[in-house]
């Protein structure tokens, strides 16, 4: 079985909100006063979602800043896996019970 795709949230950003509104990042970026760089680079993949800019989008879409983290810090962290893999994999285990 294959694994799904790794989505960032930009495409989340574009696909799920900006298309079906029928926006642009240029829009956006006016609307909740940041660079339209800013949500460009989001969009392509190659920026993080921030906690400033959670927020301004949560504000925007009245959704909760922690929806746009959570995506963030979902993304971030299967890339660190997957990026890492072999070092983690030569990490042994704790057994010991801490209870």
């Amino acid at each position: 079985m294959s694994k799904l795709k790794n989505i960032h949230p930009g495409e989340v950003l574009n696909e799920e909100f900006l298309i079906p509104m029928g926006t642009t990042a240029y829009r956006l970026a006016k609307a909740i006063q940041v660079p339209q760089t800013r949500l460009s680079e989001i969009i392509k993949g190659n920026r993080s979602i921030t906690a400033d800019t959670a927020v301004r989008l949560s504000i925007y879409f009245n959704n909760s800043p922690k929806f746009w983290l959570g995506l963030q810090n979902e993304y971030d962290l299967e890339e660190e896996m997957k990026q890492s893999k072999k070092i983690f994999t030569k990490i042994k285990e704790n057994l010991i019970d801490w209870a």
